[in-house]
């Protein structure tokens, strides 16, 4: 039996550029507010207020800070009332604008090696995927390697929280010490998942580092800049 069962993969920033990604869906978004809502998409350009609805909203329902889905429709909704829509049609708005921002957050550009090590992966372990975001690994055909995807909504909290990896390890039925994850952020993927036992493969290259923010002070089972490095990165793992 191999030593590494279960893969599990982050997927915003590790297998793409979410900021491109999500650049794009909010030109999409304010398309269709100027299209059919013009009022409110002038609010929405202001986006002191767009944060301000945040803060409020998420502070009145804490659960919607890890289900980002829920919070932008929610915050569209508001922004529509305000812009003078009564309750049932900004309801109506608002699941059609968020409609088309999802359909554009679908839209993404892999990073090179992503998808064939995913082909290569999905023939020996369990893979899976774990999010803090709102991609659905179905919409992107991602479903034909991956046995299952959890995302921040459906355990209640957001890496570095325990939650995601350990809904994984339950659902996969490993030890930690039989998995990998694999990530870009140094607390949320690599760190979070070290501190259960769990092996971590860092995606650290140029790409990841002109996106992140958070300081690297990572210490990652094994680190590799390209995804093409990837199958050679967890048999390495498995040799250790």
């Amino acid at each position: 039996m191999p030593r590494i069962r279960l893969v599990t993969f982050d997927l915003d920033n590790t297998l793409w550029n979410v900021q491109t990604v999500i650049g794009n869906a909010e030109r999409r978004l304010v398309g269709w507010l100027d299209d059919h809502a013009p009022a409110a998409a002038a609010l929405y350009r202001r986006s002191e207020d767009i944060n301000a609805m945040r803060i409020d909203l998420i502070a009145a329902q804490p659960q919607l800070a890890h289900d980002l889905s829920r919070l932008r429709e929610e915050i569209l909704g508001l922004l529509l009332r305000r812009a003078g829509y009564g309750s049932a049609e900004a309801e109506r708005l608002a699941a059609q604008a968020f409609a088309a921002f999802l359909e554009a957050r679908h839209e993404v550009e892999f990073f090179d090696g992503a998808l064939d090590a995913l082909a290569a992966l999905s023939r020996r372990y369990v893979l899976g995927s774990l999010t803090n975001g709102n991609a659905d690994p179905k919409k992107l055909k991602l479903d034909r390697y991956l046995t299952f995807s959890f995302c921040a909504a459906d355990v209640g909290a957001m890496k570095p929280a325990p939650d995601l990896f350990r809904r994984a390890l339950e659902h996969s039925g490993v030890h930690p010490y039989q998995a990998v994850h694999v990530g870009d952020h140094p607390i949320d993927d690599i760190a979070a998942a070290a501190k259960l036992g769990m092996h971590t493969l860092w995606v650290n290259g140029p790409a990841q580092q002109a996106l992140r923010r958070t300081p690297a002070e990572a210490q990652a089972t094994v680190e590799i800049e390209r995804l093409d490095e990837v199958v050679d990165a967890i048999e390495r793992i498995e040799g250790m």
